[in-house]
C-alpha cells in the first residue's frame, strides 16, 4: 500500500497513527485547474479584502491550538508542555499582512519624463505549491502561505506524510475563513506526483523546505518547466562563544538551540565553537543544563525531550556519535540515565560531544537531532575559518558583549542569517535565506513578495 496511501508512523510508540489515500490524476488535474479559476477573480480582490480574508484564515489556525499541541507530539514527538507553533506562527502572518500594501506598492521610475508615465506593478505569478516539512509543519508554511495569499496567488499545499494532519488543519482554516473555493488546497500527494506537478510546468513557483537531496529532486524535476524555485535545505548550523560573552547566558541559550525539538529545527545549533577562556566552564555548565532533560512520552507534561520523529532519524545521530567516540571524542552524557533511550527507538537521549573535529560527520554534516559538538578556540579567526567550514550556510550566532565585533565577524561568515546572543529564531521583518548547499530564495520580510510576484512594466506616452 506504499505506492497509493501516505502513512504517519507515530515516533511514541512506532504504531501507525494516520493513513490517506494519495490523490487521483483526475484529481490532481481538477485541483489545478479549481486554483486557475480562483486566483484569476483573487487577483483583482482588492488588498484590504485579501487582508482580512488571510487573518480570518490565521484566527481559525490559531483557534484549534488545544487540539493541534497534542496532535504534533503524536505526530512528530514535541513535548506537549512547549504548547505549539501558532505564537510564531501569528507573529509572521501578522507581519506579512501589514507589510503588503507597501511591499506590493508600483514602483515609478527613477526619473521623470515630460509626457511619459512609467511605472513598475507586481502582479501575482499565479499558481504556488509549498512543499513542507514535519519538523515545524505549520511555521514553515505559513512563511510563504500568508504572502503568497496577499499577493494575489492561489496556494496548493503538499505536507509531510509525518504531519499530514498540519495540511488538513490548513485546509479547515482556509474553509472555516470562507476563502474562494480552489484558492488554497491541501493535496495528498506522492512524491512522484509532486514531480510530476513540476515536470508539467502545472505551478508558477515553488517553495521547498526539506533536505539537499530532496531539493536536487525538485531543480530535476522542475528542469525545463520555468517554474521558479525557493529551496530552504540542509544546515549544520555553527556558533562561536567569545571571549567578551557572557557565559552564563550563552550557555543557557545554546543548550536550549541546540537540543529543542530534540535537536529537529532548521536553524538549531549543531557545533560550538568556544573561547579557551570559557571552554572549560562552559562545556561544564552545558553537561549539566543536558543531563536535567527529562526524556519521554511527549504526551506527559513532565517530558523536556520527546522522541525524535522517525527512529532512523535517530539511527543516523546514534552512528554520527559512535563514530565520533571511535575517532577519539568524549561523549560527556550517560545514555544510562535516560531511561527511555533503549537503542532501537526513536527516543534518544542527548549528546555533548568534545575532542571533536571536523574528520568526524558530527561535525560536518546535518545532525538534526540532540547531539552538539563543542571545540576550543584562539580567538576570532579560527572560529571564523571552522564556521565556514561547511557545505551549509543558513544561520550562524556570535556571543559577545561587542555589537561592532559581531558584525564585522558576521561580515565574514558563509551564511544567510547572522545572530548576536540568541539563536534558532526567525524574525519576519528579515529575509530568511541560505548559501552553498542550503539553499536559494527568500522567504519572510519584503523580499519573499519578490519572488511570489512578478515585475510588469508599464511605459505610457502622452501623444
Amino acid at each position: 500500500m506504499a505506492d497509493t496511501d501516505i502513512v504517519c508512523i507515530s515516533p511514541i510508540d512506532g504504531r501507525e497513527l494516520v493513513r490517506r489515500p494519495i490523490m487521483s490524476e483526475a484529481a490532481i488535474a481538477a485541483a489545478v485547474s479549481a486554483a486557475r479559476e480562483a486566483q484569476r477573480s483573487w487577483r483583482h480582490v482588492p488588498l484590504a479584502e485579501r487582508s482580512a480574508a488571510v487573518l480570518a484564515m490565521l484566527d481559525a489556525l490559531v483557534a484549534m491550538n488545544q487540539e493541534v499541541v497534542p496532535e504534533l507530539a503524536q505526530q512528530m514527538g514535541r513535548p506537549v508542555r512547549y504548547g505549539g507553533e501558532f505564537r510564531g506562527v501569528e507573529e509572521r502572518a501578522r507581519y506579512m499582512v501589514k507589510i503588503a500594501e507597501d511591499s506590493l506598492r508600483t514602483i515609478p521610475a527613477d526619473d521623470e519624463r515630460a509626457g511619459f508615465r512609467r511605472m513598475i506593478k507586481r502582479e501575482p505569478v499565479g499558481l504556488v505549491l509549498v512543499i513542507a516539512p514535519w519538523n515545524y509543519p505549520y511555521l514553515t508554511a505559513i512563511n510563504t502561505i500568508a504572502p503568497a495569499l496577499m499577493a494575489g496567488n492561489a496556494v496548493l499545499l503538499k505536507h509531510a506524510s509525518q504531519t499530514v494532519l498540519a495540511g488538513e488543519r490548513f485546509q479547515m482554516a482556509a474553509e472555516h475563513a470562507g476563502l474562494p473555493r480552489g484558492l488554497f488546497q491541501n493535496l495528498h500527494l506522492s512524491h512522484d506526483q509532486t514531480s510530476q506537478i513540476l515536470q508539467q510546468g502545472l505551478v508558477d513557483h515553488c517553495n521547498f523546505t526539506g533536505s539537499v537531496s530532496g531539493g536536487r529532486s525538485i531543480e530535476r524535476a522542475a528542469a525545463g518547466s520555468f517554474t521558479s524555485l525557493g529551496l530552504e535545505l540542509g544546515g549544520k548550523d555553527p556558533a562561536y562563544v567569545r571571549e567578551d560573552a557572557n557565559l552564563d547566558h550563552a550557555v543557557e541559550n545554546l543548550v536550549d538551540g541546540a537540543f529543542f525539538n530534540s535537536g529537529q529545527c532548521c536553524c538549531g545549533i549543531e557545533r560550538i565553537y568556544v573561547h579557551e577562556k570559557h571552554y572549560d566552564r562552559f562545556v561544564e555548565g552545558a553537561v549539566d543544563l543536558v543531563n536535567k532533560y527529562v526524556l519521554g512520552n511527549p504526551l506527559d507534561e513532565a517530558t523536556t525531550l520527546g522522541p525524535m520523529a522517525h527512529r532512523r532519524f535517530a539511527d543516523l545521530v546514534r552512528h554520527q556519535n559512535a563514530e565520533a567516540v571511535a575517532k577519539g571524542a568524549k561523549a560527556h552524557i550517560d545514555a544510562g540515565r535516560f531511561a527511555a533511550d533503549a537503542g532501537n527507538s526513536a527516543y534518544l537521549a542527548p549528546q555533548v560531544l568534545t575532542g571533536v573535529d571536523h574528520s568526524m560527520s558530527v561535525m560536518r554534516e546535518e545532525s538534526f537531532g540532540p547531539t552538539v559538538g563543542i571545540m576550543k578556540v584562539r580567538g576570532d579567526e579560527e572560529a571564523i575559518h571552522l564556521m565556514n567550514d561547511s557545505p551549509y550556510g543558513l544561520s550562524a550566532a556570535i556571543w559577545t558583549s561587542d555589537v561592532e565585533a559581531a558584525e564585522a565577524i558576521g561580515n565574514k561568515l558563509e551564511t544567510g542569517t547572522v545572530f548576536m546572543n540568541r539563536c534558532d529564531y526567525l524574525d519576519p521583518a528579515l529575509a530568511w535565506t541560505g548559501v552553498k548547499d542550503t539553499g536559494r530564495g527568500a522567504s519572510l520580510s519584503r523580499l519573499a513578495y519578490e519572488s511570489l510576484t512578478r515585475p510588469k512594466s508599464f511605459h505610457l506616452r502622452h501623444i
